[in-house]
Formats: C-alpha cells, sequence, structure tokens
C-alpha cells in the first residue's frame, strides 16, 4: 500500500524514545519532513530527522515556539502527532498525589496537546492536514496507582473528539491512538514505573517484563511494539482512511475485555 506521504510535514511531540522515536522514524521513512520535539538527541534520533528541538511542553509558552519554529523550518504543517506524556505511579493511590502531582501530569499529558494543537492548527487547516494524539488504554481502564495519569488521557481522549467535531468540515481529521503496554522505558527502565512495581513484586527487571503480558489479561501474549503504533500513525496521517475522524483507536493486545 502507498501512503503517498512523501514531500509532506510533521511535527511529532515527545520524540526521543518509545513511541515517539518510532513514529519519527516511520514518518520519515515515507518521506515526510519531520521535526522532532524530544529532550534529548540520540543518534537514532538525527538519523531520522535533522530538524530536533529542545522544549519544555509543559510550560506555557514552549508549545507556541515549537509550532513557530516549525513553521519556518517546514513551510507549514500537515500533521501533528501529540505524543509526549509520562505515567507516573501513585502507590499511595488518590489520597497520595497531590496538586502539585495533579497539576504537572495534567500539564504534560493534557495542556501540551491543547497548547502545540491550538499554535498549529492554523497551518494544519491551511493544510486540510491531520492531528493525532497518542493517548492510552488507561483512558478508558481507570487505576488507583494512576490516578492522575488516567484521567489526563481520557481528557485528551474527549479533547480529540470535540476537535474532530468542530474542524472535521474544514478538512482537518483529529483521532487518538490508545495503546496499552508497550514495549518502552516505561515497562523496561529500572527507574521508571516499571522499576517500582519490580521491585514491589520483588523481581529481577528481566522477570518483571516477562510476566506482564500475563499479569495484565492481554490475549496476545504480548507487549505491543512502538512500531506498530507508528504503523497506526503513518495510515492516519495518509490520508487512506479519509472518513476516520474522531476516532479512538485501541491496540492493547486484547487487554480491554468489555465492548
Amino acid at each position: 500500500m502507498k501512503f503517498e506521504l512523501s514531500g509532506t510535514t510533521a511535527v511529532v511531540t515527545g520524540a526521543s524514545k518509545g513511541i515517539g522515536l518510532a513514529v519519527t522514524q516511520a514518518l520519515a521513512a515515507e518521506g515526510v519532513r519531520v521535526v522532532a520535539a524530544a529532550r534529548t538527541a540520540s543518534e537514532e534520533l538525527r538519523t531520522a530527522t535533522p530538524l530536533i528541538r529542545q522544549v519544555d511542553l509543559t510550560s506555557r509558552e514552549g508549545p507556541a515556539e515549537l509550532m513557530e519554529w516549525a513553521r519556518e523550518e517546514l513551510g507549514g504543517i500537515d500533521l501533528l502527532v501529540n505524543n509526549v506524556g509520562a505515567s507516573p505511579a501513585r502507590p499511595g493511590g488518590f489520597l497520595s498525589t497531590s496538586d502539585e502531582d495533579w497539576l504537572h501530569t495534567f500539564d504534560l499529558n493534557l495542556f501540551s496537546a491543547v497548547r502545540s494543537t491550538r499554535a498549529a492548527l492554523p497551518s494544519v487547516i491551511e493544510r486540510s492536514g491531520a492531528i493525532v494524539n497518542i493517548g492510552s488504554v488507561n483512558s478508558r481502564l481507570a487505576l488507583p496507582r494512576l490516578v492522575d495519569y488516567a484521567a489526563a488521557k481520557a481528557a485528551l481522549a474527549n479533547f480529540g473528539k470535540a476537535l474532530a467535531e468542530e474542524f472535521g468540515e474544514k478538512g482537518v481529521r483529529v483521532n487518538t491512538i490508545s495503546p496499552g503496554p508497550t514495549r518502552t522505558a516505561t515497562w523496561t527502565d529500572e527507574t521508571a514505573m516499571g522499576g517500582d512495581l519490580a521491585r514491589e513484586a520483588g523481581l529481577t527487571m528481566d522477570e518483571f517484563v516477562a510476566q506482564v503480558p500475563e499479569a495484565t489479561g492481554l490475549s496476545t501474549g504480548r507487549f505491543t511494539e512502538p512500531d506498530e503504533v507508528a504503523t497506526l500513525v503513518v495510515m492516519l496521517a495518509s490520508g487512506r482512511l479519509p472518513n476516520m475522524n474522531g476516532s479512538d483507536l485501541v491496540i492493547d493486545g486484547g487487554m480491554l475485555k468489555q465492548v
């Protein structure tokens, strides 16, 4: 299948690793000129695109600064991928989650997308482009140890549907992708949530990672790979699905059991 994306432009947030890096690589492989917002510029990312911008997307001014720079470098924005985010674990549940925790989680997982979209949208409208928000299965599966993250991702999914409703008639397609457990640092890094969970369970990281699919009820028996999410982004960006707008595409290995 030809996606016919060569010569188009994109901005990907949170592109330093994991899903964001995979999305940047997949788009670049299709001939897209990609601006990558990343905390660090790894050799893998530099190989995918030379247009890398370090910016604090939790700040009020950061997203606007990024989009202004992207428009100058690219000439316009056909695609915005709101990927930046993180899922800090709250072992103590709701009562251990402070106002500062809530504010930071929403700034990173929701308001970064709101502000980035606001800044990019005029160009996306002009080019009849697309916006893809990277959400989470936790928008539908609320867990006490992810109380603020799950709420932020639920808000992000609702935000995407509202955008699709308002700007669909202007030719803009807005969709959300909601992955389940994905083989990223969140699960595999000792300093991230996976490390905390492994220590709580008295397991090594290898032991912990090996048991995640069964423990989380993945009927496929395997993690989602970042490349799988990236493939969905490419399809949504390509226009091969012109009537897909306002959708929330779940890729979770069968984790959700309710229809």
